[in-house]
C-alpha cells in the first residue's frame, strides 16, 4: 500500500478519470468506465463504511484501479484498508507518514484471505 502524508494528495476531482465518492454512495450505481482512480472518504474514523465500498469495488465489480482513502485516514486503520482493496491512503494531516509502514511489518501474514489475495493462508503453497 503506498501511503501519502495529507500534503502530498492532490485533491483535484477534475482529472479526467477520477471519482470522489461520497461515503453513502453506492458502487454498483456509478458508471466505471474510463474510471482510474477512486477516491473514497472516511468523514471520521469510526465511520467504515468507506471499507464496505472498497470491498464492493474490488471483489463484486472487480475494478482494476487506484482506490485510495481519504479524509480522516489514521495509520492503525491501515492494514486493514489494504485487506479490503485500497491501493493508497492519504492520512489525516499532522500524521507521519514514516511511521505508518511499521503498521505492515507488524502484521505479515493473515490465516483468512483479502480482498485482493482470496486464498486462507492453509491453502497457499509452501515454496
Amino acid at each position: 500500500m503506498k501511503i501519502l502524508s495529507f500534503n502530498e494528495h492532490n485533491t483535484s476531482a477534475s482529472d479526467a478519470g477520477v471519482i470522489c465518492m461520497a461515503n453513502d454512495a453506492d458502487p454498483r450505481a456509478v458508471s466505471l468506465e474510463g474510471v482510474k482512480r477512486i477516491d473514497l472518504h472516511f468523514p471520521k474514523f469510526t465511520d467504515g463504511r468507506a471499507y464496505s465500498q472498497a470491498f464492493l469495488l474490488r471483489r463484486r465489480l472487480g475494478f482494476q484501479g487506484e482506490i485510495r482513502a481519504t479524509g480522516d485516514v489514521l495509520i492503525d486503520q491501515l492494514v486493514s484498508m489494504s485487506r479490503t482493496g485500497f491501493d493508497v491512503a492519504v492520512l489525516r494531516d499532522g500524521l507521519d507518514a514514516s511511521a505508518a509502514q511499521r503498521q505492515f511489518e507488524r502484521f505479515p501474514a493473515f490465516y483468512q484471505g483479502s480482498a485482493i489475495d482470496t486464498k486462507p493462508l492453509f491453502a497457499k503453497t509452501v515454496a
